[in-house]
């Protein structure tokens, strides 16, 4: 295609093996039947990763995509997509950010990059404005991320740069290493660093100047500026431009969701002290936002007394809060904010790190960890010098943070002892800081996400906040009330598959979730629609869009199918499924995710006894080739 609207038309292929480059058209076809982003992601690991294919091995493919609208006017489009088959999960997995790495990328020339192979030594890709080569990174193995970006722009003599590194946690082969992306953003989950370091690939840094082209210029700037001003008037729009994330600490916690010491509970007597109002009382520095974004949500936080007094760091997330605090019993604010920054610089998913620690906790506190096991660390809930002293020993594989440096599936086959009744995963990757006994919807999300337990792909915030505004403006007022209801199973199944979609969508154009909750009303498909018709060129409409939607996500379940996952992997660990919640906002209550299932199968089109993708419903999505090799497996 020519890049005449949307995208820039060409891709790079990397092979780090033999340090070939090859540059070709970005296929129209590709386009139009999956967007970009994560849709190109899982059509490439369909046609290229097989069941065979060892996700660490020089055979494994790792994709950095941008989507049509990454790099524009629309609200919130800067968002990068990194898809490689899991080393944590062994399934299909992917991680997104914000920042300007995705745009920069994108001004550079390329659309994706498709790196493949392993170099005999460390190396890293400098593209200028499509000019494309690999430079030595022997001097750079072994720093840090913030290092490392700092030595590649002084390298350049250019502090423009754009850098996407890994830090030590992905050289040392922690199964859920990050990679960081300009100014600071993290592709954390699944474990997409590993697979970059594992290919001895240390960063890739980019300079671009080139604009994105837009069909129809003129109108999509009017869209895009309408869209922006419906995002700024949304009721939760000050919320979430204050605190970020952040602020979610106190709703969640209220209705018993905030899981605390490894999810015996959902709420945490501390919250106070470490949610968002205390983030921007005592450490608040100023705000920042990614490219495009009218909301700036992410903020910039120093503590400047007491014991880590100098710490500076940005991004923290909700789920970084929960994960170094309530998850481990800590109050101390300064030494999660320390710890985020420890984990960013070391290039590492603070959920996964996070819920390793705490599983480990656990299982102290039940016995079946002494300080044999630990090297003589003690671990007591609440005692933020050993999470600290984890997350190194994690980061370097040693000791007790060797096996914890495996997740904590893997960790628990290993330890054996009944420890997997501890390991809070859900196909191998870690629970979210979300109790699916205080969230139905989210109980169901965590099953049947594609990358594994996540909160993400579906994105159920309704029963979150209990907002009826929110359900009338997307669905209309007859599914009230129980759409609203958190503890109510009527409509989730629903609920999820449409945020799924969506997600798929979003996640493909190149924008974030964030802003969409705002403006996802059915008219947001609609104006999605033509928002990507204008800037593409391309005719898009509401109905076409959901069906891409769905294209995309069965195409996940289907690689995942072919890996062997089947309905007995759609489950819940047995806490949740068998032990009522002892927090007051959400007493007494069980998930019944698994309950659900039948009706979510039957909405997706995807048989019951397996959970895949039925060979008419595939044909209905223009996937004859998944369909015919999902068949060949049920009758093989």
């Amino acid at each position: 295609m020519s890049g005449s609207g949307g995208y820039v038309g060409r891709y790079l292929r990397v092979d780090l093996s033999s340090g070939a480059f090859a540059a070709a058209e970005t296929p129209l076809d590709l386009c139009t039947r999956f967007l970009g982003g994560n849709g190109f992601g899982v059509k490439l690991l369909w046609d290229e990763v097989s069941p065979a294919v060892d996700p660490l091995s020089p055979e494994s493919v790792l994709i950095l995509a941008t989507g049509p609208l990454c790099g524009t006017a629309w609200p919130t489009s800067g968002r990068l997509e990194a898809i490689a088959k899991s080393p944590l999960t062994g399934i299909y997995g992917d991680a997104n950010c914000g920042g300007t790495f995705g745009p920069a990328l994108k001004r550079s020339g390329y659309d994706f990059l498709v790196l493949t192979g392993r170099a005999e030594r460390p190396v890293w890709l400098w593209i200028d404005d499509g000019r494309a080569r690999l430079e030595d990174a022997t001097g750079l193995w072994g720093l840090d991320t913030v290092e490392t970006e700092a030595a590649i722009r002084r390298a350049k003599e250019d502090d423009r740069v754009n850098v996407a590194c890994v830090g030590p946690a992905a050289e040392n082969g922690v199964r859920y290493a990050s990679i960081q992306a300009s100014p600071n953003r993290s592709l954390a989950r699944t474990g997409v660093g590993t697979v970059m370091g594992a290919k001895r690939l240390k960063a890739i840094a980019v300079r671009g100047s080139r604009p994105v082209p837009l069909a129809a210029p003129a109108e999509f700037a009017r869209l895009a500026r309408a869209m922006h001003e419906r995002i700024r008037s949304n009721e939760f729009y000050p919320a979430l431009a204050r605190h970020g994330t952040s602020g979610l600490v106190p709703v969640v916690n209220e209705i018993g969701r905030f899981p605390t010491r490894n999810f015996q509970s959902g709420d945490f007597a501390a919250a106070d002290r470490i949610g968002g109002e205390a983030l921007r009382r005592d450490h608040w520095v100023k705000d920042t936002g990614c490219f495009g974004c009218p909301i700036r949500c992410d903020k910039v936080y120093q503590v400047t007394s007491g014991e880590f007094a100098g710490a500076v760091t940005s991004s923290v997330e909700y789920e970084t809060l929960d994960a170094f605090g309530a998850a481990v019993g800590v109050d101390n604010l300064p030494s999660i904010l320390h710890a985020n920054e420890r984990c960013d610089r070391l290039g590492m998913d603070t959920i996964s790190a996070g819920r390793s620690i705490s599983f480990a906790f656990e299982l102290y506190e039940k016995g079946l960890l002494t300080t044999a096991d630990t090297d003589g660390l003690e671990l007591r809930w609440g005692d933020y010098r050993v999470v600290l002293e984890l997350i190194e020993r994690i980061a370097r594989c040693e000791g007790l943070g060797d096996l914890l440096a495996l997740g904590v599936r893997e960790a628990a086959r290993r330890l054996g002892r009944g420890a997997d009744a501890y390991a809070m995963e859900v196909k191998g990757l870690e629970i979210p800081a979300q109790d699916g006994r205080a969230q139905q919807s989210m109980g169901l999300a965590h099953i049947t996400s594609s990358r594994g337990a996540d909160h993400l792909k579906a994105f159920p915030t309704i029963d979150e906040t209990g907002s009826p505004n929110e359900v009338v403006r997307r669905y209309g007022a007859a599914y009230l009330p129980e759409m609203a209801d958190p503890h109510a199973t009527r409509y989730k199944p629903f609920l999820v598959k449409d945020g799924e979609d969506f997600g798929a969508v979003v996640d493909s154009i190149g924008v974030c979730k964030s802003g969409g909750t705002f403006v996802m009303a059915e008219v947001y498909w609609a104006d999605l629609a033509e928002g990507l018709t204008l800037a593409t060129g391309i005719e898009t409409t509401a109905d076409g869009l959901r069906q891409t939607g769905e294209r995309i996500y069965n195409l996940m379940r289907a690689y995942n199918a072919v890996h062997g996952i089947t309905r007995a992997d759609d489950r819940l660990p047995r806490r949740f499924r068998e032990e009522p919640s002892p927090s007051m906002g959400a007493l007494g209550e069980v998930a019944h995710a698994e309950e659900m299932l039948d009706e979510y199968y039957a909405l997706r089109g995807w048989d019951s006894e397996r959970g895949w993708p039925m060979s008419e419903t595939l044909g209905r999505l223009s996937l004859p080739d998944v369909a015919a090799r999902l068949e060949a497996l049920r009758h093989g």
